[in-house]
């Protein structure tokens, strides 16, 4: 398990992102996690009940990060990477919940559940292959 290396853009991060997240049951979990915060959270605003807010984080985090240590076996990229990780977490939702995920693998790695060794194949992502 190695640290993330270093990005200047959302855009060179997402390929590293996806490729952290390549077995279809870490990213089942992941948005999992995703929907629970969401529901915690918006319980939370919807009931002013501000005290389940740290409980919507503990929870998607939770999810998340059990996904990482016994599914894909690394580290969330959240602790290097706080605000892409959340903002990569949505962007993988939506493309699942659209259908798109699949053909966002295919693009980035040329499948769809590529070996933790498969070289990203997204030219943006040139700078960091073998990473």
């Amino acid at each position: 398990m190695s640290a993330a290396p270093r990005f200047r853009s959302f855009r060179e991060f997402w390929p590293y992102y996806v490729g952290e997240h390549r077995q279809p049951l870490c990213r089942l979990i992941h948005y999992a996690a995703a929907v629970v915060g969401l529901a915690v959270a918006t319980t939370a605003i919807v009931m002013s009940a501000w005290w389940l807010l740290p409980l919507a984080v503990v929870c998607s985090y939770g999810l998340a990060w059990v996904a990482h240590f016994f599914v894909e076996h690394n580290h969330p990229a959240t602790w290097s990477y706080v605000r892409w990780s959340l903002m990569a977490e949505y962007k993988m939702f939506f493309f699942a919940i659209t259908g798109r995920m699949g053909s966002e693998m295919e693009r980035l790695y040329g499948s769809t559940a590529p070996p933790r060794d498969a070289p990203c194949l997204a030219p943006e992502h040139e700078a960091h292959r073998g990473s």
